[in-house]
């Protein structure tokens, strides 16, 4: 339809798998089994419901009859009573059970819950993919010095490799803090209108170990350990904050890993991957921009804004519930999950296919590497007999000295020339070349990557052995 808006991260940048999560469909059909596990649980702890209404419920659970419900909701304005009518209609043995002593948020918040909690493990899956490439890439280049910078100037080099590992380290708290959450998710069980379960501890008759075990066996049913011990009408919106929190911490990494990657490509260092008949400009054809990594920032930046929603509207819930979180769930939950879903697919893109340029890389540090080794220049000829703070400033001077011919003049660094010129040092520039080795400068780079890959990412890896590494092709 090219008549009506439609969402950019569900027509252009989110998964099938991740889409329909967040479909009605999907929403319908876990209220149909919630509804189905209600029943069950009021049969087992002795209200009149008969095993054939349980079982003709089991029969339409989903074959819905979406035309009846949406031509109920019409009329009484209401979808939870519209699908009640509508499951009714399907199951007359069994219209009058359904949802027996059950509010709206029994369907509504439980299923938010269920829903929220498989988007996890789809986000979940997709950090253990991104870490794995990333890992990969890691190893490859643990022992390929670079230059590293702090401020965005030249500093003392690093591998390509260990930096890698930072990006790493960022999504494996990610990881943890996804597992944390997924461990700590529970339904909102049969509470009532208020949290007080007053209609069930009436329909058992006063019986509040009854009351106890319906919330219990719901969970169960639905694959849950627990329930919240205590709610208002809804469950607290501080796990939708919790849970969006998450996402926005893995927004938070990405941004820091796809900053990285466009600041090396301008470098012409490490480049994203670049399709054979892709266009980089539509005025400048030679140009190779990295497009994934800007919308893995840009798509981010909107998930870091977005957590703001459930910050703001579990702070202003009043008492037991008020609906001004509703219409703003329905945007900020599900827009949240399918961003966070297009960013690890680029980021499982690209960094599966980065591409290194090693004699860049080698001969960018090696136009700095001079300035560095300048303390072990010095040191040397100390031993020799120098005077440590007579060298210091003559380093000092020459080195100043280089600096402008490359800054100023366009020149080639010379201060090795300068250098080996000057007596007090009594050093030969082949001598001096011979120092610049890059490997000896990187210090513990390459070690430090080894093993932060075979304990920290290993272990944390552990539990994924049978999980398949997901290859994410990006359509546009």
């Amino acid at each position: 339809m090219r008549d009506t808006y439609e969402s950019p991260l569900s027509s252009r940048y989110a998964d099938k798998e991740m889409k329909y999560i967040f479909s009605p469909d999907k929403k319908f059909r876990t209220w149909r089994r919630l509804w189905i596990a209600l029943a069950e649980a009021e049969h087992e702890l002795g209200l009149d419901i008969t095993q054939e209404q349980i079982d003709e419920l089991k029969a339409h659970a989903d074959d819905i009859n979406y035309e009846v419900a949406e031509e109920r909701e019409k009329l009484v304005r209401h979808d939870v009573m519209s699908h009640v009518y509508a499951y009714g209609q399907q199951c007359p043995g069994a219209a009058g059970i359904i949802h027996l002593g059950a509010t709206s948020c029994y369907v509504g918040d439980n299923t938010d819950v269920i829903i929220m909690t498989e988007a996890l493990r789809i986000v979940e899956k997709k950090l253990v993919s991104a870490i794995r490439q990333l890992s990969m890439f890691a190893e490859k280049y643990k022992d390929l010095p670079t230059l590293a910078f702090t401020h965005f100037q030249p500093a003392q080099p690093t591998t390509v490799g260990k930096r890698a590992t930072l990006w790493i380290q960022d999504l494996l708290m990610d990881l943890e803090d996804v597992r944390y959450v997924l461990s700590n998710m529970k339904l909102l069980g049969c509470k009532g209108t208020t949290g007080t379960q007053a209609s069930f501890l009436e329909l058992f008759e006063g019986d509040h170990d009854k009351c106890r075990q319906i919330d219990k066996l719901i969970a169960k049913k639905m694959g849950y350990d627990q329930c919240f011990a205590v709610s208002g009408q809804t469950y607290s919106r501080k796990l939708d904050s919790r849970v969006l929190n998450v996402l926005a911490g893995i927004a938070q990494s990405a941004t820091k890993f796809s900053n990285d990657i466009r600041l090396l490509q301008h470098l012409k260092e490490v480049e994203e991957p670049f399709e054979k008949n892709q266009i980089g400009s539509s005025a400048m054809a030679y140009k190779r921009n990295p497009m994934r990594c800007e919308r893995m920032a840009s798509l981010s930046r909107y998930v870091m804004v977005d957590v703001l929603n459930p910050y703001i509207t579990a702070a202003t819930q009043w008492f037991e519930r008020t609906l001004d979180d509703s219409a703003n769930k329905r945007l900020s939950v599900p827009e949240a999950f399918l961003a966070v879903d297009a960013i690890l697919n680029l980021y499982i893109n690209v960094s599966d296919g980065l591409v290194v340029y090693d004699k860049v890389i080698t001969s960018r540090l090696m136009s700095e590497l001079p300035f560095m080794a300048t303390e072990n220049i010095m040191m040397d000829a100390v031993k020799r007999g120098g005077n440590r703070q007579d060298l210091h400033e003559l380093i000092r001077k020459h080195s100043m000295a280089a600096s402008a011919v490359v800054k100023r003049d366009g020149g080639e660094n010379d201060l090795l020339e300068r250098i080996a010129a000057d007596p007090a040092f009594g050093v030969t520039l082949e001598e001096l070349k011979a120092i610049l080795k890059p490997e000896n400068y990187v210090g513990r780079a390459p070690v430090q990557t080894e093993d932060f890959l075979n304990n920290e990412v290993k272990a944390a890896l552990a539990p994924y052995e049978a999980m398949e590494t997901e290859k994410a092709e990006i359509n546009i």
